[in-house]
């Protein structure tokens, strides 16, 4: 009797009308486990579906001809299939245009790397994808705090049974650098210079939505947070053991 195969690596059809960065992209996605597909267009993506499964598409929101808005509702209209937008540098209106699109995620450029492809992987785990259901975390970096655990190799929040509990980028972000600078007042200003660009997809009092938003989801009483606690006229303040 024969063994059932390994899971495939994730195909990640990559559509983007740049050729060395489509080249670049693809060499990054080979060396991390995916199965690259490199076109310059919709048409080039919509000829690969064609050819055989796709996991996740990769969308330049600035293509030549069709746009990656366009396309990115196309693939959601047609195929459901997990998105994941490329758009410009610090452009308001990319942001808005790549949420708009409904996309799973999006990444700015230039990106980090290693975050394209922890962000890649978070966004297939989401959606399903055999080869990332039951992830090795033995040479992950955790840290703990009360009865949770957060794996910055695959940046994810895990709750006391190991399953994940689902952060945006901006939450992950913030609660990585809380955990990184434990039981030390952090001034707003210190928090909004660490979310970057994250800033801006928020109208105003962007720290306090985010606050209330991760508490929601690490504290047992929100309303009386043990962790992630206010120090008034000072900032914020992540207590580990309570």
């Amino acid at each position: 009797m024969t063994s059932a195969a390994p899971p495939r690596g994730p195909v990640v059809v990559i559509v983007d009308d740049d050729a060395d960065l489509r080249a670049s992209l693809a060499a990054l996605l080979a060396e991390n486990g995916f199965a690259p597909v490199a076109v310059p267009d919709s048409a080039g993506f919509f000829a690969a579906a064609a050819a055989g499964p796709v996991d996740l598409a990769l969308i330049d929101l600035r293509l030549a001809g069709e746009s990656g808005q366009t396309l990115a509702i196309r693939i959601r209209e047609t195929m459901g299939l997990p998105i994941v937008m490329l758009t410009g540098r610090g452009d308001e209106t990319d942001k808005i245009i790549g949420l708009e699109t409904g996309a799973d995620d999006y990444m700015m450029k230039p990106f980090n790397p290693r975050e394209l492809v922890a962000r890649l992987r978070a966004v297939l785990r989401r959606s399903g994808h055999p080869a990332l259901a039951t992830p090795d975390r033995s040479q992950s970096r955790m840290r703990s705090f009360g009865a949770l655990r957060l794996d910055q190799t695959r940046r994810e929040l895990l709750g006391p049974d190991g399953t994940e509990i689902p952060l945006t980028n901006a939450e992950y972000r913030l609660l990585d650098y809380f955990l990184r600078h434990p039981d030390r007042i952090i001034p707003r200003s210190d928090l909004l210079r660490e979310l970057g660009n994250d800033l801006s997809l928020y109208m105003d009092r962007t720290i306090d939505v985010l606050i209330l938003r991760l508490r929601r989801k690490i504290e047992p009483v929100p309303s009386k947070p043990a962790h992630l606690q206010t120090r008034r006229g000072q900032g914020y303040i992540f207590v580990t053991a309570p």
